[in-house]
């Protein structure tokens, strides 16, 4: 939902940035490789120290290069198979990143197992949900569904929630629990998202292969046999044919 919101108004804001980086020679992959880099150095290193306020900066200082960079290829006129896919690919591995971080930090000084298994779904079911368009695209399915808990909804949810939390190192008391609280509502949101565009795709399949049936039969050709009339009018030439034979 915030996908279709928000990057509107972020693209607007981030276009000065995105052509003072193509003045400057940097190509959009680039953008794409460093934003990968820093969002995963921010969540890989600070994440499980339980640094989660300045891993948090680290991450939103790179995060938005998913925006800039594909900015920045519209204004080249460079948009192609191969930067959505890069651009896709890493999108995986810093989400995957993020929610990984959370779930090495409850695995060890965080202590706590359960936060731990609900981090790993976060992470798991993100890359799902991510999956079933991706998947239901590429067999000529629209997918013409918003999820509730999309890509920028669980990153919103959990950066925000953790940077939050990382306040109770500077003694903010009890905004800890943020965090715990932000990763079940990612999980149950990753859930119904899941579950909404598996519906989806079920019913458009459904509704293609109707289609595609209906329009097999309306284009198959009847099969005729002739009428007695055209019967009478071939036999006419066959019977004086014989007469000019005798």
């Amino acid at each position: 939902m915030l996908n279709k919101y928000a990057r509107a108004f972020f693209t607007r804001v981030l276009t000065p940035f995105a052509s003072f980086l193509i003045r400057r020679g940097v190509s959009p992959d680039t953008v794409t490789l460093l934003g990968t880099a820093g969002v995963m150095a921010g969540a890989l290193v600070f994440y499980p120290m339980g640094e989660f306020f300045w891993g948090t900066v680290v991450i939103t200082l790179f995060v938005f290069s998913d925006l800039v960079d594909g900015n920045m290829a519209r204004q080249l006129g460079r948009s192609s198979r191969w930067g959505a896919f890069l651009d896709s690919t890493l999108d995986r591995v810093a989400d995957g990143a993020i929610f990984g971080g959370f779930a090495l930090w409850y695995a060890g000084g965080g202590d706590d197992i359960a936060l731990c298994a609900v981090s790993i779904f976060c992470l798991a079911s993100g890359q799902v949900v991510s999956y079933t368009k991706a998947r239901g695209e590429s067999i000529g399915l629209p997918v013409a569904v918003n999820g509730l808990v999309e890509r920028a909804e669980r990153l919103v949810i959990s950066l925000v929630a953790a940077g939050f939390a990382g306040l109770h190192k500077f003694g903010v008391p009890g905004i800890q629990y943020l965090l715990p609280i932000a990763l079940w509502i990612v999980a149950v949101g990753s859930l119904v998202t899941l579950i909404q565009r598996v519906v989806t795709v079920r019913r458009e399949s459904a509704e293609a292969e109707e289609a595609a049936a209906a329009t097999a039969q309306a284009t198959a050709a009847p099969t005729s046999t002739p009428s007695p009339a055209s019967a009478s009018v071939e036999e006419k030439p066959r019977q004086q044919g014989s007469e000019a034979a005798k």
